[in-house]
């Protein structure tokens, strides 16, 4: 209800008439005129009520009078009275009702009351009201009111004292108010400004209003009295304290700062009295200094007085606050002893409300900068702010280092007593949080809400000695002041920046092309805002002004804080004051900051030369928290900190292990948090921030997983890591937090990043020096953390792949293999991250990107290192199996890196990159370009060449095979890309002015392909290992056979000269030069077959395969290969290999070479498509290469061959177009081919059957039978096309050759192969070729022209040569050949050398001598047959065995040499007599009569063993013999000429006497006497001796010869034996005698036969005296014992009967 309601009003009247009847009765007795003048009060005031109607102005006007009753009853001085009055005279003023005068003499009357000393708190509480329910006091009666109360604060009542004080400080207030609301009042007028003010009257308030003056006066009076002089208005003072009076002025500078900024006079109050007085008041304090006696000194110094200072430093504080832009000198001074004031030789507790007076700045940012800007960034100035922040630190500093009497730890650190090391019983105690540092504990208090400064000392106004200060209290409030400082001016800072990075965005947005431009220091450019830039100015100043003194703080606090939050509180100063450097771009600041957060993140001392070298200010504090090993875990120890973990140093430290505290995994945290939150502002401080964490992960032993995110895992490094439970909870966090680091940088800026590759570039290279030369585990934090940055930064990769990979492949090369292992994981994962990525653009189009990506790739392939290799191939594999549709123009490196292989790899990594070589092949040549072809031919080329691992080669020639089966069936599509290809290439060379360059150039790109593919297999087939060899040689002969059809005719140019014909050359050239030692066992339980264990063996087979399959292309590839110009030189250097090849010594190779030439030898040729310019030439014999090779395809053919590939491959998927078409001649039979084949297989036979000339110890090689047989067997076939140009001369050469190849030996190994058993007579197959050859000659000349006949002496020559193999096998050279019978070949001595048998010639010899009598018997009459003397030849070679006869080698050798002869001379013994005339045969008879002699009287014995049926037989052979001289000679004697005639009489004679072969036993005698053969010998000459055509007496004269040497020997026989019968007695004679007397016998009884059937007048006289002479002697015989003599005896006496005539008359007798 409000005081001027009508209500209220009544309810006032009421009252005041209750209270004026009180009044009058309680004065009635007493005080009657107080009484009477309250009766006439209660008159007065119903009168006013009555005639009023605004009743309280009535009342105010008469308020004097209404007044009047109460005022006279104070004056009274009775209590009860005095009180009633009292509170009517408040009713009336609390409703307004005073008058100005009725208030003064209100006033006048509490003064008395005052003076009294009556009634104090109702005095206090009436003036109270009085000056605040109105404004009616002014200047005395208010200075009265006012100085009434002080009077009252002076009095002995405790409380009336207490309350005046309040009372005072109200009245203050209220007149300050008053002021204020008199200014609002004014607000709106505009006044006069007031003339200057001088300094001369101090109290010339003139211009001031009357509150304002007021106000003014009493502000005037406090200074005068708290300086204790007189005051000017409180007039009446009696006493009055300083300390009342500065808080006086305290409150009113609080509370009222506006009147002094407003008025002039009140600021020239401020700064004229005000700030004197407070320097003078200060100057106790700035003095003393505590520890100095009194006594010392000169003059007795004042001691500083605690309420004093205290409020002093209040007022100073308000002062700095309101007035610091009026009173910018004046604060200076103040600053400046605030800061003397934290000296530590001041008393403790004035620098704890030192301390506290600083922390009242501290939390004002604002005015801070106003420090900075008014003092540290003017010159010659004090650097104020700057000393503020040096001072607290100092001050910090200085409670650690000097301890006092109650501060050390030993005394009053609880830890001492019963902290954490006293075990059991305080074990559950919550420690106190403190800090601690080199034994000086200082507890840590809860001082005040962050932000705000509360103050305990400022506040203790009623303490009037200084009170004890509680240990740590003043760090505590430094530690607070310190940190509101930091928040302070980096929350003001960072404030006004983001809202300058507001303005830029927005300035950005409305003009995007231009710059907005702000750097300090550009104030003269473009769009420079001056206010702005000088904030820069202001800030950087600030920043730079306090750092120092900050960082030195902080740093100590961290050092020996032992709370969590504190620490946490610290960490956060430093962590925001490096951010806000980083900002302002204030690097030494910065890493500084940086710097101390590392520092304190890893143990102490530990080494690391990134921080060491940083920031002077640092290095000062060495201090430790450790103690001997022992010491660091048992918390006994003077560590405060819990250790949490025990890891190994990276660096080399000296002690083994290192130990992590709470402490230092908390900061490791905020170091994080830093490089989490600030990485932008980082720049190059992320070196250190990174070195510290790749130390910290490394002591944890944090080791990096995929992708590089570290994981806790301990690699065998040895239990040297000890983590706590605690700190294992923490690690996951810790490494979730570190990846979490590195993903954010997905979000800093270009540079920002680049300065974090820097930095873990720097820090990855730091970690490879230091893992060089020693085994140790390296640190591979910066490895794992680059593939961290790179992969979330996968969007820009373009900008730091160069510097990243670069690095990564630095790495790779690395000699410690683990560091090397995580380079290539790193470097791999990025690349298959980076193709995997969805680029914008996609790689696909982005071909350069594509090709970036890749290139580390193939750098990898540069490292030397086995594991690495391993990993990029793996990756490749990975690539390809994920990317491998897409890499289009990133083939030719992929296929580089998997082709870099080379043999010192080893086996796995070849392993691996012919996995990714098969998965190309098998899954993507269709994906890749057309260009990428070739260089998967070479790469799979190169995987067949690697001799580490045999299988990979020989799959890799299957890869070739696959590859050529692809580009058979994609060959159009392949060739129209690479023609178009090709046109982009050319015409870039013809821009360029080049010459377009790739191999094989002429041909077309597709045949190129083609031609790549033949020389990468040409290369394998010279491998070195065979097996590789084997399947390139076959691959390569199948490719040509089933593809050769795609290549254009020029092409197979190439193919035959460049490929084929090199591949020739190498192999024959290896072949030559290869090593014949012995390959012992393939390794392992290989074993290998004796035929391939030595390199020429294997060669050996190689080169069989190479040439077989270079013929057959010969062969099949004809009618291509002849319409190339130069065919011929072809076929003579084809044919050049061949001879090399036949004669190489190897059995293998030789056979083979000749089964080549058989094959091309044996081809009918396809003729060319239309009638051919070069029929013309072969029919006149011109060789093709003289044809100009392109009129061979003739004027009108389209050259249809190069035309179109689909022709071409219609042509090979239909028939083979290889028959020619009939009828035609074969155009082979071009006789130059021909006639070079006859030369090669001539070269070749002489030198293969040439005989060694050197002795036969030197033996290198002998030609294998089969060998021979296959070269002899050629020629018949090449003989059918050179026959008509063959001459006598190359028959000549022919029989070298023949004769050469028979008499060829063999080893004995081999001998029981070629070779039937001894007993059969068989010939070998090589003798059956010769006879052939010899036959088809033969035949050729018989039915060839007239002058080929020459030619049959010749034949008959070398088949006698031949013939005489029988009796004289040929010799080789010199060398000793065994009998076959004779060499050993069992099974002991099959590695002994092998020793060389000749060959069974017998057969041989026999079967020739057959073919000779047949072919004399179709020839003996030609002329040349005649001419050439063959007869005598004939005779002269079977002379031979059949002079041998029983020494012949073959008993079937001399029975078929009778026989032939037989036969030969049947037929040309009429030829010979036909021409006896022209003495063309006369050399023949000697022959042959001297081979009769030879045969029938042979040297030879017959073998014991003969049976008596075997002897028969040989002896009719004999009687053959003589019967053809007695048909065929002796009849033609006239035409024979005459001693020959004697010669064989002569031997007819023998045979029929000298028949006895001594030999013989004599139960054989009457056998082996040749009886038969005697007789028809006898009967022969007989016959011829007594024939009557006796035509010359020689002849005659020769049989009677004969004769009478036989009689007379048979008269000596028979009287030897009969002698010796005689003397014998009854022993038999031997059998020879007995035999030889019975032939005898025989021999008469055959005579007597003969004489009985001749014409008695051709028998001489003589003899029959000589024949009837015997009868005598043959009468003795009869008395002789043996049967068989007597029956021969019988038969010889019978014939005598026929010569018992009566005797004649003597004289006839003896006329004969």
């Amino acid at each position: 209800m409000s005081t001027s309601s009508p209500e209220a009003v009544k309810k006032l009247l009421e009252n005041m008439q209750t209270d004026l009847r009180s009044l009058s009765m309680e004065c009635k007795k007493k005080f009657p005129p107080v009484k009477e003048a309250a009766e006439s009060g209660i008159v007065k005031i119903k009168t006013i009520a009555a005639r009023n109607t605004d009743i309280l102005a009535a009342l105010k006007e008469n308020s004097s009078e209404v007044v009047q009753p109460f005022l006279m009853g104070c004056g009274t001085k009775e209590p009860k009275i005095t009180q009633l009055c009292l509170a009517a005279i408040q009713r009336l003023m609390s409703h307004e009702v005073v008058s100005e005068a009725a208030a003064g003499n209100i006033i006048n009357m509490l003064w008395q009351l005052m003076e009294n000393g009556l009634e104090e708190l109702k005095l206090l509480q009436t003036v109270l009201v009085l000056l605040t329910t109105n404004t009616v006091v002014h200047d005395e009666v208010l200075s009265k009111a006012i100085v009434l109360c002080f009077r009252l604060h002076f009095t002995k009542d405790n409380i009336t004292n207490n309350t005046a004080a309040a009372t005072v400080r109200q009245v203050v207030t209220v007149v300050f108010e008053r002021m204020v609301a008199e200014d609002e009042r004014f607000k709106g007028i505009v006044e006069q400004p007031p003339p200057v003010q001088g300094n001369t009257n101090r109290r010339s308030v003139s211009t001031l209003r009357p509150s304002a003056k007021d106000a003014y006066m009493l502000f005037q009076d406090l200074c005068q009295l708290v300086n204790a002089d007189a005051p000017y208005w409180l007039v009446g003072m009696t006493e009055m304290t300083r300390t009342f009076g500065l808080e006086l002025l305290e409150s009113v500078l609080n509370d009222f700062p506006g009147v002094f900024l407003q008025h002039q006079e009140f600021s020239f109050l401020l700064k004229e009295r005000v700030c004197p007085l407070v320097i003078k008041l200060f100057s106790p304090n700035i003095k003393f200094r505590q520890g100095s006696s009194s006594a010392a000194s000169p003059a007795p110094v004042e001691k500083p007085y605690f309420p004093i200072c205290m409020r002093l430093l209040r007022v100073v504080s308000v002062l700095i606050k309101h007035f610091y832009s009026l009173l910018v000198t004046e604060c200076e001074i103040f600053l400046s002893l605030l800061v003397k004031f934290l000296d530590g030789e001041k008393p403790q507790w004035l620098r704890a409300v030192a301390v506290e007076s600083v922390h009242r700045l501290c939390v004002q940012p604002h005015l801070l900068r106003s420090f900075c800007q008014s003092y540290d960034m003017k010159q010659h100035s004090t650097k104020v702010f700057r000393d503020i922040v040096n001072a607290l630190g100092s001050f910090i500093q200085s409670l650690f280092i000097v301890p006092n009497a109650g501060n050390t730890a030993a005394v009053s650190a609880p830890a001492a007593q019963g902290g954490p090391g006293t075990g059991g019983v305080s074990g559950n105690l919550t420690t106190q949080a403190a800090f601690e540092y080199r034994g000086t504990w200082i507890p840590l208090m809860t001082v005040s809400v962050q932000g705000s400064a509360k103050a305990t000392y400022l506040e203790m106004l009623d303490k009037v000695e200084p009170p004890s200060i509680p240990e740590g209290y003043a760090m505590s409030v430094a530690f607070s002041a310190l940190l509101d400082l930091v928040r302070g001016i980096t929350s003001m800072i960072e404030r006004e920046l983001a809202m300058e990075e507001e303005a830029a965005a927005e300035f950005r947005e409305a003009h995007p092309d231009k710059e907005w431009q702000l750097q300090p220091g550009e104030n003269g450019q473009g769009m420079i805002c001056v206010s702005i830039s000088g904030a820069h100015l202001v800030w950087e100043e600030m920043v730079s002004a306090c750092w120092c003194g900050l960082l030195a703080a902080l740093s100590l606090l961290l050092d020996a804080s032992t709370d969590e939050t504190a620490t946490e509180n610290i960490l956060k100063a430093e962590l925001t004051m490096a951010s806000l450097c980083g900002r302002l771009g204030l690097v030494t600041p910065r890493d500084a900051f940086i710097t101390a957060i590392c520092k304190a993140s890893l143990p102490p001392h530990y080494t690391l030369t990134a921080l060491s070298s940083n920031t002077a200010n640092l290095s000062s504090k060495a201090y430790s928290i450790q103690g001997q090993s022992v010491q660091i875990i048992s918390p006994s120890s003077e560590s405060h900190q819990q250790v949490v973990a025990v890891g190994q140093p990276l660096t080399a430290q000296p002690q083994g292990t290192v130990v992590l505290t709470a402490k230092n995994i908390q900061c490791m945290r905020t170091l994080l948090n830093l490089a989490h939150c600030h990485g932008a502002v980082l720049g190059t401080s992320w070196q250190l921030v990174l070195a510290t964490l790749q130390h910290l992960v490394w002591i944890l032993g944090l080791k990096p997983g995929v992708g590089g995110a570290l994981k806790p895992g301990r690699a065998v490094e040895g239990p040297s890591t000890v983590l706590t439970t605690a700190v294992m909870t923490d690690l996951p966090v810790i490494s979730n937090i570190l990846s979490r680091l590195f993903e954010s940088s997905q979000y800093l800026d270009d540079v920002s990043l680049h300065h974090l590759i820097n930095a873990l570039c720097s820090l990855s290279l730091e970690a490879m020096e230091m893992a060089y030369g020693n085994n140790k585990e390296p640190s591979l934090f910066a490895v794992a953390k680059l593939l961290e940055t790179g992969l979330v930064n996968m969007d820009r990769i373009e900008i730091l792949w160069r510097p990243l990979t670069g690095h990564l492949l630095e790495v790779c090369q690395h000699p410690n293999s683990r560091m090397r292992e995580w380079g290539a994981e790193a470097l791999t994962a990025l690349i298959k991250a980076g193709l995997a990525y969805k680029h914008d653009p996609p790689l696909a189009q982005n071909q350069r990107l594509q090709l970036l990506l890749l290139n580390p790739l193939k750098e990898l392939s540069n490292v030397l290192h086995a594991d690495i290799r391993q990993k990029q191939l793996e990756s490749v594999l990975q690539i390809l199996q994920s990317q491998g549709d897409s890499l289009g123009p990133g083939w030719p490196l992929v296929l580089g890196v998997i082709g870099a292989i080379r043999n010192d790899q080893g086996e796995s990594l070849i392993r691996t990159a012919f996995q990714c070589l098969q998965l190309v092949v098998t899954d993507f040549l269709p994906t890749m370009p057309c260009t990428c072809l070739q260089i998967v031919v070479d790469v799979a080329g190169s995987f067949g060449l690697q001799n580490q691992e045999l299988n990979i080669s020989l799959t890799s020639i299957g890869l070739l095979w696959n590859i050529s089966d692809y580009f058979f069936q994609r060959g159009e599509a392949i060739t129209q890309e690479l023609g178009r290809e090709e046109e982009a290439l050319q015409k870039q060379a013809q821009e360029k002015g080049e010459t377009l360059n790739r191999p094989f150039h002429p041909a077309p790109p597709f045949d190129c392909l083609w031609l790549c593919l033949y020389a990468k297999l040409g290369e394998l087939c010279v491998d070195p290992r065979p097996a590789v060899r084997k399947s390139a040689g076959q691959t390569l002969f199948s490719t040509i056979a089933a593809h050769g059809t795609l290549l254009q005719q020029p092409t197979w140019h190439i193919v035959i000269w460049k490929v084929l014909f090199h591949l020739l050359d190498c192999v024959r050239t290896s072949s030559t030069t290869a090593d014949k030692e012995k390959i012992e066992s393939g390794g392992g339980n290989i074993l290998i077959h004796h035929s391939r264990d030595t390199a020429e063996k294997q060669w050996a087979e190689t080169w069989v395969l190479t040439l077989a399959g270079v013929a057959r292309i010969f062969n099949t590839r004809r009618y291509l290969l002849q319409q190339l110009g130069d065919f011929f030189e072809a076929w003579e250097v084809l044919l050049n290999h061949i001879q090399s090849a036949a004669l190489s010594k190897n059995n293998e190779v030789s056979l083979a070479a000749l089964k080549s030439f058989q094959e091309i030898l044996q081809i009918v040729t396809p003729v060319k498509d239309s009638d051919k310019a070069g029929d013309a030439f072969a029919a006149m014999g011109v060789p093709p290469v003289l044809i100009d090779p392109l009129s061979a395809s003739g004027p009108g053919r389209p050259l249809v061959r190069s035309d179109s590939l689909v022709e071409r491959l219609t042509r090979y998927n239909g028939a083979e177009l290889q028959a020619p078409p009939p009828g035609e001649e074969s155009a082979l039979e071009d006789s130059a081919l021909w006639w070079s084949a006859w030369n090669t297989w001539y070269r070749t036979g002489t030198d293969s059957t040439r005989p060694p000339s050197g002795p036969t110890e030197k033996l290198s090689f002998i030609p294998s039978q089969p060998f021979l047989t296959a070269l002899i067997q050629i020629f018949p076939a090449l003989y059918q096309h050179i026959k008509a140009n063959f001459s006598m001369e190359d028959l000549k050469k022919l029989g070298v050759i023949l004769h050469g190849a028979v008499s060829v030996p063999i080893s004995s190994d081999a001998s029981p192969f070629i070779l039937p058993s001894y007993t059969e007579a068989v010939l070998t197959s090589l003798q059956e070729a010769v006879l052939t050859s010899l036959d088809v000659l033969q035949k050729a000349i018989c039915v060839g022209p007239e002058n080929l006949q020459v030619m049959y002496p010749a034949i008959f020559e070398q088949l006698l040569l031949f013939v005489e193999f029988s009796c004289k096998p040929p010799q080789y050279g010199r060398m000793e050949t065994k009998h076959v019978a004779n060499a050993k070949y069992n099974q002991i001595q099959l590695f002994a050398p092998a020793e060389w048998v000749a060959l069974n010639y017998v057969p041989f010899a026999e079967r020739s001598l057959e073919v000779m009598v047949d072919l004399y018997h179709k020839t003996a009459c030609h002329k040349a047959v005649i001419n050439e003397k063959v007869l005598q030849n004939i005779i002269k070679t079977l002379r031979m065995p059949l002079g041998l006869k029983y020494a012949c080698p073959s008993e079937s050798t001399w029975k078929l040499a009778v026989s032939s002869l037989l036969k030969v001379l049947s037929i040309g013994l009429p030829v010979a007599r036909q021409h006896a005339s022209s003495g063309k045969f006369d050399t023949m008879w000697p022959e042959l009569a001297n081979a009769f002699e030879d045969f029938l009287f042979t040297k030879s014995t017959p073998p014991d063993n003969l049976s008596i049926q075997e002897f028969q037989k040989n002896e009719a052979i004999d009687v053959e013999v003589v019967q053809l001289i007695s048909t065929e000679i002796l009849p033609f004697a006239n035409f024979i000429p005459k001693d020959f005639v004697g010669q064989i009489m002569a031997m007819l004679n023998r045979g029929s006497i000298h028949s006895q072969s001594p030999s013989f036993t004599e139960a054989e005698i009457d056998v082996r006497m040749r009886e038969e053969f005697s007789k028809v010998c006898f009967e022969t000459l007989l016959q011829f001796s007594f024939s009557n055509k006796v035509s010359t007496p020689q002849e005659g004269y020769i049989s009677r010869m004969a004769l009478s040497v036989l009689l007379k020997r048979s008269q000596d026989v028979l009287r030897r034996y009969v002698e010796d019968e005689r003397l014998s007695g009854r022993c038999p004679l031997p059998r020879q005698q007995v035999t030889e007397i019975i032939f005898v016998l025989k021999a008469i009884s055959t005579l007597m036969d003969s004489l009985k059937k001749t014409q008695p007048e051709n028998v001489d006289g003589n003899t029959w005296a000589q024949v009837i002479a015997l009868y005598p002697t043959l009468v003795e015989c009869i008395t002789c014992s043996s049967s068989e003599v007597s029956s021969a005896l019988k038969e010889a006496l019978g014939p005598f009967k026929d010569f018992m005539q009566p005797p004649v008359s003597r004289v006839q007798n003896g006329e004969s």
